[in-house]
């Protein structure tokens, strides 16, 4: 049985740095790709970043391009992001989720419980 568990999350201010992990257990090797996504208030959840888990390949959302980065660690099986230059509009729900790949929640089988993120002026 997979499961996903984010920590990370508190209140930052804005301009500030904040770093989200993600730690997977169970059988994590039958999907290809992690990625991030996060919810705010009254909208829908949105794609953040993509990893794949055997390739270097990488790829963000617009909003976020420059600003966070996104990693794994293999061997703790456990994914990153890293987030710096926080905006107010990056507050949210982070989510972490296992799947296939792609920017949509549909393609993701697997999600964690989420961590929330405060960014405060």
């Amino acid at each position: 049985q997979v499961q996903l568990t984010e920590s990370g999350g508190e209140l930052v201010q804005v301009g500030g740095s904040l770093g989200l992990s993600c730690a997977t257990s169970g059988v994590t090797f039958t999907r290809p790709a992690m990625a991030w996504f996060r919810q705010a208030p009254g909208k829908e959840r949105e794609f953040v970043a993509v990893v794949a888990l055997t390739t270097t390949y990488t790829d963000y959302a617009d909003s976020v391009k420059g600003r966070f980065t996104i990693s794994r660690d293999n061997a703790k099986r456990t994914v990153y992001l890293q987030m710096n230059s926080l905006k107010s509009e990056d507050t949210g729900v982070y989510y972490c989720a296992l799947g296939w790949g792609g920017a949509t929640a549909n393609g993701y089988d697997f999600w964690g419980q989420g961590t929330q993120v405060t960014v405060s002026s």
